[in-house]
């Protein structure tokens, strides 16, 4: 049984995770535990500026507490006996901890296995167990076993046997007697190995999905802080925003100011001016930005307490009056974004509200890849096209309270030209959609 130890400040006491694999003692670890990037949180001064918008912090605890029932409720629907996460994201969803997400996006190196009925045990990379101990959710913490090649070379058969052997051994102690496993993202040796131990698989990437859909009271004061910080990212942005300025060095002050505010990374790198914002999916370059062009860009920013802000904004560069032809794409771009808002309501699904898209005409517009997109830790379930999409990649789903989802507009004319790019964040609450992101939506 784990050991109820003393935790220094900063640390809540608790029953502490067991480790297996090594010798080093539990006051080692709550050593560096407190080190930890998610123990030392925010810095005072972006506290200061959340209490000052009187935003409410998250309770940490009752979120992680609230998201791994979530995954379970999942693997109960589905009849297993637990579930297997590499994907980081989902990781960090079912035990809200982190080691090199985008690393470890690529290298297989860490992973989680949530017991449908049992505990939730990390299996951490390289004797980083002071990663996980943060989290009052993780029960146990092991050592990883590397199923890349990188660490594995050719002995991957060899390494895979004893890997799966381990799963294995986990879902006869912890299982509920089906072997049924919901696995995320698995390479293909990994999956042979585990069958050849008579686990059945099951795709659990949707359900990892379906999980984190409805959001908690605890998750959206985290997307506010989020947000909050994002939108002060974009002043900072904003301020150096000139005549003669190179789009990466825009790109980077966004970047430096989410370091700052206690993000963790952009997943893209979209922002363009000029000629370059149409069509849309240029990333920020060496290219000056001039007087009298739009410069757009995209937020698909990871920011505190890993929520995600998704957001686009088109400006005019040099201050004056945009030509009429900006100002009509604007327009456009706008009323599409503040239209399909108001779709998103309870018991609404998303073929009706295909159906009742308004969006410029397609055949005259270049358009952006979604109509909207569900928003947590990253972009998520569900994706909303066009009508025009719908026989090929449309797909149905009810709406529902507690749904995080931001609808998108990019508006630039077949014929060539520059482009408009817009964004907004909302939550899905009983009365309708209830706006996150409040950032100015003007050209100028």
């Amino acid at each position: 049984m784990a050991k109820n130890i003393h935790a220094p400040p900063g640390i809540p006491a608790r029953h502490f995770p067991k480790i297996r694999g090594g010798q080093r003692p539990p006051e080692w670890l709550l050593e560096h535990t407190a080190r930890n990037v998610h123990a030392l949180g925010p810095t005072p001064e972006l506290l200061a500026e959340w209490k000052a918008a009187g935003l409410v912090l998250p309770d940490l605890a009752a979120m992680r507490r609230y998201r791994v029932e979530r995954v379970r409720e999942q693997l109960r629907g589905a009849d297993c006996d637990g579930a297997l996460l590499y994907d980081p994201l989902n990781v960090r969803y079912a035990t809200d901890t982190t080691n090199m997400s985008l690393w470890t996006m690529h290298n297989a190196v860490r992973y989680a296995f949530v017991a449908t009925d049992g505990p939730v045990i990390v299996f951490e990379f390289s004797d980083a167990e002071f990663l996980s101990a943060h989290s009052d959710v993780v029960d146990e913490i092991r050592p990883a076993t590397s199923l890349h090649p990188f660490f594995a070379g050719n002995r991957i058969e060899e390494v895979s046997r004893r890997w799966a052997g381990e799963m294995a051994a986990l879902l006869n102690e912890h299982g509920r007697g089906t072997r049924r496993l919901a696995i995320d993202m698995l390479s293909l040796d990994g999956i042979r190995a585990l069958e050849n131990e008579g686990v059945e698989l099951v795709s659990g990437q949707a359900l990892l999905e379906d999980a984190r859909l409805v959001k908690s009271e605890d998750e959206m004061h985290a997307m506010r802080c989020a947000v909050h910080a994002c939108e002060r990212n974009i002043d900072d942005m904003r301020a150096i925003f000139e005549p003669g300025i190179m789009e990466v060095a825009l790109w980077a002050r966004l970047q430096e100011s989410n370091f700052l505010r206690f993000g963790e990374w952009i997943e893209t790198r979209l922002l363009a001016s000029g000629a370059r914002t149409n069509p849309w999916y240029q990333e920020a370059s060496r290219k000056v930005v001039e007087a009298g062009e739009l410069m757009a860009f995209d937020t698909d920013l990871i920011g505190p307490y890993g929520m995600c802000v998704d957001m686009s904004r088109t400006w005019l560069c040099g201050g004056g009056h945009p030509s009429p032809a900006q100002a009509d794409l604007f327009a456009l771009a706008r009323e599409t974004v503040e239209r399909n808002t108001e779709l998103f309501r309870p018991g609404a699904t998303l073929r009706e509200i295909t159906e009742r898209l308004w969006y410029p005409p397609v055949d005259e517009y270049n358009g952006y890849t979604v109509m909207a997109h569900g928003v947590g830790l990253c972009d998520e379930y569900p994706a909303v096209f066009t009508r025009e999409k719908w026989d090929q990649v449309g797909f149905d789903d009810v709406v529902h309270g507690g749904f995080v989802i931001s609808v998108e507009a990019f508006v630039g004319r077949r014929s060539g030209g520059e482009g408009v790019k817009l964004e907004q964040q909302v939550v899905v609450r009983d009365t309708g959609p209830e706006l996150l992101t409040h950032y100015p939506m003007e050209l100028v």
